[in-house]
């Protein structure tokens, strides 16, 4: 997901503590009401277990029973076995549950599905209670065995997200209807965080058992529920009858996918929209903002963007020849002329203002090095009598119409070398993603909004052996492997700090990926629109109000 942070971010970032949290090896018994909270130490011993907060399901205000949003951005796969790009997960998020959420707008894990849960045996065991009369959107009882078996068959599908589950979970179990036990492979200091993400999401019944559902719609137990899905063209969501928590404001939600951003723009000047979201052009939101008559919402965000070298290539396995591609990156300019300044530089892949952040390309390579990059390219067989010759791909809607301008400065910075020939390549959302993952790609422009706020999250999905298989680069080194896993388990932050610029380090040494740029989003809304934008970058659609 995406995250360079620019003012004003890092202190939201920084207050993120996410921890495991512990307590003996039996289900928990009754436990009193309390307060949500997160040890710092799962080796504690003291039982620790958080409980439901008041969920009346009273009627909101009456206003306009249907919100629509636009986007130009595209759903890969409805099916959280396989779904591993920022707005699926949007759309998973607010027609799916997990057992834990973030509070809408905040760091903050809270109960969902369940209603209270513990941890055991250092941190190894963890136990969750779930709430009572669970339903999917069509009534159908979901109990703990649901659970169960949504999870098992993210680990047997063993699609792109799947790491998230079988990095960490040995085996999960349904004792009764109401409890979910999970054996890990060893504590995780982030555990919670990983179950409040779609893979962990229990999905209906009617999912094919052993194989991605792509355009399945029967959902799960969330706030709404899909009506209707026409892939690339709209999906039509309706509040969840079944649902436990309050009933959203809007009965009715329908998202329409734009083909850019001037026809989304142009469609929220017709009143066509109601909110205007991923991704319109800076100066789309410059304008918009001038008129006076929308309201322009800016996102913080751990939102980066990256380069995907493939290793499996041959113009590519020298490390110098990624060194220089490296060194001749200016991303000042790229900030500047390609963003209007609404972005950072990036010189590591852990966002500026998440604690562990290192700017190890800075360091090793500076900013629009090209006199580094013609030599490293020298040493490696290449100038202008004989050029390295580059495809670089780009899509040309998922992040906006800016992508064809960033490849064409991309270009012109590597050519600058005199010693690299770059040809441009674009493919659409749906293609781009199977492209990506069966490395047919030589060089790709790819962006990451965060699966859970932790360095771990930019870190082991990119670089560790196998997390990183959906980049389809080849990328792995059992050093990085070893660091990565340590520093997942270490209790201690200073420790794993160290780790982690130890990570950043070698990074910055192998180039598999090259960091680019921080930023933040724009969402542009009609006036009375009141939006809510978690720190991982998820509108709640069932959160909006006005």
């Amino acid at each position: 997901m995406n995250k360079t942070v620019i003012a004003g971010i890092a202190a939201a970032l920084i207050l993120l503590a996410i921890v495991a949290v512990l307590m003996t090896q039996a289900p928990p018994a009754q436990t009193p009401t309390a307060t949500p909270s997160t040890p710092t130490s799962p080796r504690q011993t003291t039982t620790t277990t958080t409980t439901t907060p008041t969920t009346t399901t009273q009627t909101a205000t009456p206003q306009a029973a249907v919100l629509t949003i636009g986007v130009t951005d595209k759903v890969t796969d409805l099916d959280p076995s396989n779904a591993y790009d920022f707005f699926t997960w949007e759309v998973l998020y607010n027609t799916m549950a997990g057992l834990v959420r973030y509070k809408p707008g905040t760091t903050e894990l809270e109960p969902d599905l369940a209603e209270s849960w513990s941890a055991q045996d250092g941190g190894r065991v963890w136990v969750f209670r779930l709430r009572p009369n669970l339903k999917f959107c069509d009534g159908t009882p979901l109990t703990a065995q649901d659970v169960k078996r949504s999870i098992d068959r993210v680990m047997k599908i063993n699609g792109d997200p799947a790491w998230l589950v079988t990095d960490f979970v040995e085996k999960v179990e349904a004792p009764n209807a109401t409890t979910v036990v999970f054996y890990l492979k060893k504590p995780v200091s982030y555990f919670l965080a990983l179950v409040a993400t779609p893979p962990y999401f229990p999905v209906h019944p009617r999912y094919n058992p052993d194989k991605v559902d792509s355009d399945q719609t029967a959902g799960g137990a969330g706030p709404y529920c899909i009506k209707t899905f026409v892939r690339d063209q709209q999906i039509v969501l309706e509040a969840n009858p079944y649902y436990y928590g309050p009933r959203p404001q809007f009965t009715q939600v329908v998202v329409r996918f734009y083909k850019d951003a001037t026809t989304l723009r142009l469609a929220l000047e017709r009143g066509e929209v109601d909110i205007a979201w991923r991704t319109l052009n800076p100066p789309d939101v410059e304008a918009l903002r001038a008129t006076g008559k929308y309201k322009v919402v800016e996102v913080p965000g751990s939102f980066i963007r990256y380069i995907v070298l493939n290793l499996n290539m041959p113009e590519l396995k020298d490390v110098k020849v990624r060194q220089a591609l490296a060194a001749a990156v200016c991303r000042k300019d790229i900030a500047n002329v390609v963003y209007r300044g609404t972005v950072a530089p990036l010189f590591t892949l852990i966002p500026q203002g998440m604690w562990s952040s290192y700017p190890v390309f800075q360091e090793k390579y500076g900013d629009c090095n090209t006199d580094l990059a013609k030599q490293l390219l020298q040493q490696a067989g290449y100038g202008a009598g004989k050029k390295l010759n580059i495809e670089l791909w780009y899509t040309p809607t998922h992040y906006g119409d800016t992508e064809k301008d960033l490849a064409a400065v991309l270009k012109e910075q590597w050519e600058a070398t005199g010693a690299v020939s770059v040809t441009i390549k674009s493919a659409e959302w749906a293609t781009y993603v199977q492209q990506l993952r069966s490395g047919a790609m030589m060089v790709s422009l790819l962006g990451w909004y965060p699966d859970y706020l932790d360095p771990d999250d930019y870190t082991t999905p990119f670089l560790r052996s196998g997390a990183n298989k959906w980049l389809g680069n080849g990328y792995s080194n059992p050093q990085m492997d070893q660091i990565l896993d340590k520093a997942s388990t270490e209790l201690s932050q200073q420790a794993r700090e160290q780790l982690y610029r130890q990570a950043q380090q070698i990074l910055a040494e192998d180039v598999p990926i090259i960091p680019l740029i921080q930023g933040k989003l724009f969402i542009v809304t009609k006036p009375n629109i009141q939006v809510v934008v978690d720190p991982t970058m998820i509108l709640r659609y069932w959160a909006i109000k006005t």
